[in-house]
């Protein structure tokens, strides 16, 4: 299956791209001093912005640059904010985030209703595009074990938790969200997993305990994951913390109310959805640059 144009571009860094040192819009947005249109919101208001090196929906915003990529990843604030996000968009799509360290997801608990969470985004295909653009956005700020626990939790749904297995959500998942790994490794080791699940050689399924197997064998999460093969709503993975990971753990000794950064009333456009002129989608249901699809 060949890979799409936009993804080429991701894989390769986007080698056209120039670094705008002027612009900086999106450093500024999460820094938590700028505010976004149309909603005039910072981002510790919405959570739901996924800045990338590409243009977006909205011609207004601007696409991520590099010298905004190398700033963000050494602020351990910003960093908690891209993980707020992402736990704020698994909850919208019926999901939640058992660990921080491993990337382990499951489903929304009670009184959560994850059902009918799913049924939105099997049946309401502009979600695609945005979890594509989930995918790339954590790929560039070194987070791409979370993007590996994302894709293993819905082949588990596809191959035995019955849910989420819609022709429309294969086709993104094996095409385009697979191939947003920069990791070499981990893109092969993900896709293949999905074409054994896909073609059911010698009755495969992949079983919850498998995920969380093949999910420490890709991130080098090491042994704790397995301990257990119930689900349970507490962090405890084991993993080395290192580089980023090290931040993250800094994260949860943050609080808002000492946050040293004070918000403006600067305006800014962000990056909005990412347009694919190839990834299906329904295009009278595009969504604006700040808000989740529903």
């Amino acid at each position: 299956m060949s890979i799409p144009r936009d993804v080429r571009e991701f894989l390769e860094n986007y080698p056209d791209n120039v670094d705008d040192p002027k612009a900086s819009a999106n450093f500024e947005f999460y820094s938590n001093v700028r505010r976004c249109r149309p909603d005039n919101c910072l981002i510790d208001e919405i959570h739901k912005q996924f800045p990338i090196q590409e243009r977006g929906m909205n011609y207004e915003s601007q696409p991520l640059q590099r010298h905004e990529i190398r700033a963000m990843k050494a602020n351990t604030a910003i960093l908690g904010r891209i993980m707020t996000s992402y736990k704020t968009m698994l909850d919208f799509y019926g999901m939640r985030l058992i660990s921080v360290d491993s990337g382990l997801v499951d489903r929304s608990l009670p009184p959560r209703n994850f059902a009918s969470r799913y049924n939105n985004l099997a049946h309401s295909s502009h979600n695609n595009l945005r979890i594509s653009r989930i995918l790339k956005c954590l790929s560039e700020f070194d987070l791409e074990y979370l993007s590996v626990g994302f894709l293993l939790h819905v082949l588990w749904e596809q191959s035995d938790g019955h849910g989420l297995n819609t022709p429309g959500i294969r086709s993104s998942m094996d095409k385009w969200w697979a191939n947003c790994l920069r990791d070499g490794e981990k893109r092969s080791r993900v896709g293949e997993l999905i074409r054994k699940v896909r073609s059911g050689e010698d009755g495969y399924v992949f079983t919850r305990s498998l995920y969380r197997k093949e999910l420490s064998r890709v991130t080098g999460s090491g042994d704790g994951i397995l301990a257990s093969t119930k689900v349970v709503d507490t962090p405890g993975d084991a993993i080395a913390k290192t580089g980023v990971e090290e931040k993250l753990a800094d994260v949860t000794s943050l609080s808002r109310t000492g946050d040293a950064i004070m918000a403006s009333t600067n305006v800014v456009n962000t990056s909005g959805d990412v347009k694919n002129d190839i990834e299906p989608t329904k295009v009278e249901q595009k969504p604006d640059a700040t808000s989740p699809e529903t």
